[in-house]
């Protein structure tokens, strides 16, 4: 098993990346967090885990142990594949994840496109005793640089929404209303913030009664 990657980031984009180890670059999927903390260029560290099928090998990338750990405990559901894993990652800080398992928390996993009642039921009772809570503060976002392009930063962002299992509409939709709270970042034009302020206002449910995002 590939436990971890170091080297200079070769490339970061919307939903994956680049890390040259020794002259071979090695491709990850990760969250819209952990790539937000990667800068090209820059010395990186990433753990990963990889998933082992008959026609594939594919790596996940984690900014720490811990956000690793929950998404391997996720794998063990039953139904749950790694991109849904990831998804969860995405709206949810690994934190959070325990913090819904232990206290039985279903809707909390509603709020991740692809998940409904069911499976939100069904983590819940697989999930129980296996994920509890560490008492860890939620985890801060990083700073990004802004992207280039007027009016751009949309379709990037639905496009990284997409990647993570929403349909264009819903993605539109929340993130508009996500930077109804938060106009200045319209402004800045930058992809990575806005796509973690989006699915923080989805994880956060700060809206009652709006629909965020797909529903399985």
């Amino acid at each position: 098993m590939i436990s971890f990657l170091r080297g200079p980031v070769a490339q970061v984009g919307l939903s994956s990346a680049v890390i040259d180890v020794n002259g071979v670059g090695m491709a990850f999927w990760a969250t819209p967090q952990t790539l937000g903390g990667l800068r090209e260029g820059a010395e990186a560290t990433v753990h990963t885990y990889l998933v082992v099928r008959e026609d594939s090998l594919t790596l996940f990338g984690f900014a720490d142990p811990g956000a690793r750990e929950v998404f391997e405990v996720l794998l063990g559901v039953s139904g749950v594949g790694p991109r849904l894993a990831l998804a969860v990652l995405a709206v949810h800080s690994p934190e959070a994840v325990r913090i819904a398992a232990h206290s039985e928390d279903a809707k909390a996993f509603t709020k991740v496109p692809g998940i409904g009642p069911k499976v939100a039921a069904r983590l819940v009772l697989e999930l129980k005793g296996k994920l509890v809570p560490l008492g860890a503060p939620g985890e801060p976002a990083p700073e990004s640089p802004a992207a280039a392009g007027d009016g751009a930063w949309k379709a990037q962002v639905i496009e990284a929404m997409a990647s993570l299992g929403w349909s264009e509409k819903d993605a539109a939709a929340n993130i508009d209303r996500a930077l109804a709270d938060q106009p200045e970042l319209a402004e800045t034009g930058s992809v990575p913030e806005i796509l973690r302020a989006t699915l923080r206002w989805l994880g956060q449910g700060t809206r009652p009664g709006v629909k965020a995002g797909a529903r399985g």
